[in-house]
């Protein structure tokens, strides 16, 4: 069986900027060759408003940005849904408990219901995850 995890906006991001590249998120990316990502509902959101603010900030051309979402096309990566109403319970409540934007509890909040490690950069997301008892993504373990 794959390994399965949850991966942050935080990692993926870094994929798309080479300025940002990190060898955390590389890793991460090299192991979805045998492994499989999920993500909340949020993320293809966050996704398409980082690469806009990005185009707009002439930081990325539209040329880079549609190359970069055929990347994300093809990689195993499951978006799991959420209803609204779950989301404003549990997710809020979750965020406020710990600290977190509601897009990083989201994250949170779908590895500790799928009992999932959490692959991200956010130190606030990690120190919330270690008090939650969800393992941060070890890359090296999916291999």
């Amino acid at each position: 069986m794959p390994a399965r995890f949850v991966v942050d906006n935080s990692v993926v991001m870094a994929w798309c900027f080479e300025d940002e590249g990190d060898g955390y998120a590389e890793a991460v990316l090299e192991s979805l060759d045998s492994a499989e990502a999920f993500v909340p509902a949020i993320w293809p959101l966050e996704v398409g408003n980082v690469l806009l603010a990005a185009e707009r900030r002439k930081r990325l051309t539209q040329a880079a940005v549609v190359r970069f979402l055929a990347l994300l096309g093809g990689l195993p990566v499951t978006v799991e849904q959420e209803t609204p109403e779950r989301m404003l319970k549990e997710i809020v409540s979750l965020a406020r408990q710990q600290g977190l934007s509601t897009y990083d509890a989201s994250y949170l909040d779908l590895a500790m219901r799928f009992d999932l490690p959490i692959a991200t950069l956010g130190a606030s997301l990690v120190k919330a995850a270690e008090k939650c008892k969800v393992p941060v993504f070890d890359p090296a373990r999916a291999r």
